[in-house]
């Protein structure tokens, strides 16, 4: 009988940006044909894809569901949540990308391939990684995009008018507000600041990482990295444009697959509609049963034209 796959707890010391030290899982199988590093996608989420209010559990089941066709995999609890050090509200996406790097590169000191494998922010964060470490094996991107994330903001505004319960709609039509144009204020406002946290409508927001978030454009990764890329993205999703999935495949650097997902929002499970306002219900089924094995028969495809 085949042992089922274990957790081992790892903790690994970061030397940057104070030495902040995040903590989290390793799943172990037997005979192991890769590493998967899993990049959770924005907000405070743990090592299992969950957040404050939302469990969307999406690493975690991404870890349990690769570790049946032989893909081990490394998840962690952001800065500042669960059981990692620091301050969440403080961190950049800089510094999470520094953190995706430092496990990346100890990944590679060991002896299996490595796939870096990252969802909404963690897919830009994977395009990031991908030019920056050629020696990985490969890099998917789940629900991500190929735009400045200033323009995905603005996309987002624009897809999310029509999601609006239609009272609230009637409500702004009467007092002549204009969402997308002060949604836009919020960005410029954003922008314009240079402190780590700031006040936005009363509420303290993370400025830094608004301000390098939106400055990262992963087209230019996207061309300079040489290592096979799968994208895929559900034809649902409000957060990260679909279209943007012809962009990724005209890419000039390494060999590209992409897949749009019928029927399947950005939060990887299935709709019948486009709409965020379900979101919590949807996350209590598991994502979408043709993910883990487009990225299995993907990995399986680059070994067998490498063997």
């Amino acid at each position: 009988m085949t042992p089922a796959p274990v957790e081992r707890p790892f903790e690994r010391p970061f030397e940057r940006h104070g030495a902040v030290r995040l903590l989290g899982v390793r799943r172990h199988v037997e005979q192991p044909t890769a590493l998967a590093v899993l990049l959770a996608g924005s907000g405070p989420i743990d090592r299992d894809g969950d957040g404050r209010g939302l469990a969307l559990g999406i690493q975690r089941q991404l870890a349990e569901s690769l570790a049946g066709h032989g893909i081990e995999s490394v998840r962690w609890d952001k800065r500042g949540v669960g059981a990692s050090e620091g301050e969440f509200l403080t961190t950049g996406f800089d510094d999470l990308l520094d953190d995706a790097l430092g496990v990346v590169d100890d990944a590679l000191g060991g002896d299996l391939p490595v796939l870096v494998i990252g969802h909404s922010e963690g897919a830009a964060l994977a395009a990031r990684v991908a030019a920056l470490r050629p020696g990985i094996a490969g890099a998917v991107m789940l629900s991500g995009y190929a735009r400045s994330g200033l323009e995905v903001l603005r996309w987002q505004a624009r897809a999310l008018s029509g999601d609006l319960p239609r009272p609230l709609r009637a409500l702004l039509r009467l007092l002549r507000t204009d969402l997308e144009r002060q949604t836009e204020k919020n960005r410029q406002r954003l922008l314009r600041t240079t402190g780590d946290v700031e006040r936005v409508g009363g509420a303290r927001v993370n400025a830094r990482w608004f301000r390098e978030f939106m400055a990262y454009d992963p087209r230019a990764d996207l061309d300079a990295a040489s290592v096979p890329l799968l994208a895929v993205t559900g034809s649902l999703d409000l957060q990260s444009p679909p279209e943007d999935l012809a962009v990724i495949a005209a890419r000039t650097g390494g060999s590209t697959r992409t897949v749009e997902l019928e029927g399947v929002s950005h939060i990887l499970r299935t709709q019948p509609r486009a709409t965020l306002r379900t979101y919590r219900v949807d996350a209590r089924r598991p994502i979408d049963e043709r993910i883990v094995p487009l990225i299995a028969a993907w990995w399986s495809d680059l070994r067998d034209v490498s063997s």
